[in-house]
C-alpha cells in the first residue's frame, strides 16, 4: 500500500506526545511493508532528524516553517476574512499546498494520512485528483481540537476571551466538516469521538461515527524501565514541550498556586521544570525561588532527573487526547 503522510511536526525524536504517536504510527507502517512517503513542516532545529526518518520511509519531503507573533496578526485578519480557525490559516503555507498537489498528481498513493488538524487542510486535495483512483482520505485528530481552545477561555486574560471563544467555534465547526469528508478518523480517546460531532445535527452522528476509530497511543514498553530513585529525595519533577499552550498553563498553575502552599510545609522542597521553549515567566521562578527552582529547558535524556525526583507531577487544565507523559 502507498501511503502519503502529511505530518504538522518532524516526528523524530519520539520525546513528546504528537511525536511518540506520529513515530510509531510510521514504524508499524514500515515495518508491515508499507510504501510511505512522509511529507512534514520542519523547524530549524529538526533538519538533523531528516536522516532518521529516512530509514524509516520510503520518501521524505520537508517545507520549512518558522513561527512569527507579527505573522500571526496577518493570519488572524485572514481567518476573519476566510471563517476558518485562525490554526488553519497560520500553516496554510503556499510551499506545502504546491508539494501535496504536485506529489498527488505525479504519483499514484493507495491512502492520504493528514496527521493532527492543520494537515486535514492539505489531504483536502486528494478529492481533486482526476486521471486515476482517488486515494483513501485519513484524518489522525490526536486531539478534538476545540475542546482545547476552550478549556483554555478561563485561564487566558479578560480581553483574549472573546477571540479564544470565537477561534473555538469556528475549530468545532471545521473539525465536523472533516469528519464527514474523510473518508475515516482516528481518535485516541472515546470522548474525542463524541467531541468531534458536536457541530453536526444529532441525525448525522450515529453514520459519522461509524467512521470514527478510536486507537489508543502506543509506546514502546520495551524501552522503559522502572527508574532507580534516590532515596529521601524532596524534588519534584514535571515536564512537558513549553510551546504547548495547556502544557505551560498547567505548570504554571502548579507553580504559582501549589508549590508556594508545598513549600510552606515542607522548605526544602525543590522543583524541577523540564522541557523546550520555556516562557519567561517560568524562567524567572528560578530567581523567585534560587536554588528550589530549576528551569532546564530541553534535555535529551530524562533518566538523570528521574532518578533524582520524589514524584512527577502532571497538571491539567486543558487539554484533550492521551498524556502520554502519564
Amino acid at each position: 500500500m502507498r501511503v502519503l503522510f502529511l505530518s504538522q511536526i518532524i516526528p523524530y525524536p519520539p520525546n513528546a506526545g504528537p511525536r511518540v504517536k506520529t513515530w510509531n504510527v510510521l514504524r508499524y507502517l514500515a515495518d508491515r511493508g508499507h510504501d510511505v512517503t512522509l511529507v512534514s513542516f520542519v523547524r530549524d532545529d529538526e533538519v538533523e532528524f531528516v536522516p532518521k526518518l529516512q530509514e524509516v520511509c520510503t520518501a521524505v519531503h520537508t517545507v520549512p516553517i518558522r513561527r512569527s507573533r507579527v505573522a500571526d496578526v496577518g493570519y488572524f485578519l485572514k481567518s476573519n476574512l476566510t471563517g476558518r480557525p485562525f490554526l488553519i490559516e497560520r500553516d496554510d503555507l503556499a510551499g506545502m499546498r504546491k508539494l501535496v498537489q504536485y506529489l498527488l498528481a505525479g504519483e499514484a498513493f493507495d491512502v492520504v494520512h493528514a496527521d493532527q488538524l492543520t494537515m486535514t487542510q492539505f489531504a483536502l486535495d486528494a478529492f481533486a485528483v482526476t486521471g486515476k483512483k482517488r486515494p483513501f482520505t485519513v484524518f489522525d485528530a490526536h486531539n478534538a481540537t476545540w475542546t482545547i481552545s476552550e478549556r483554555l477561555i478561563d485561564n487566558v486574560p479578560w480581553f483574549l476571551r472573546p477571540v479564544l471563544r470565537l477561534e473555538t467555534e469556528r475549530i468545532k465547526k471545521y473539525e465536523a466538516m472533516l469528519v464527514t469528508k474523510f473518508d475515516h478518523t482516528m481518535v485516541v480517546i472515546e470522548p474525542d469521538r463524541g467531541a468531534l460531532m458536536v457541530g453536526l445535527p444529532t441525525a448525522q452522528h450515529a453514520e459519522t461515527a461509524r467512521k470514527i476509530s478510536v486507537i489508543p497511543i502506543a509506546v514502546d514498553t520495551q524501552q522503559l524501565q522502572p527508574v532507580q530513585r534516590q532515596p529521601d529525595s524532596l524534588n519534584i519533577m514535571t515536564l512537558g514541550s513549553l510551546n504547548y499552550p495547556p502544557n505551560v498553563d498547567g505548570i504554571r498553575w502548579f507553580s504559582q498556586e501549589i508549590f508556594p502552599l508545598v513549600r510552606e510545609q515542607m522548605p526544602h522542597v525543590t522543583l524541577t521544570i523540564i522541557g523546550k521553549s520555556p516562557p519567561a515567566d517560568l524562567v524567572q521562578l528560578a530567581e523567585t525561588y534560587p536554588g528550589a527552582v530549576d528551569v532546564t529547558g530541553y534535555v535529551p535524556d530524562l533518566l538523570p532527573y528521574m532518578e533524582k525526583a520524589a514524584l512527577m507531577v502532571v497538571p491539567v487544565r486543558a487539554g484533550s487526547g492521551m498524556r502520554v507523559r502519564l
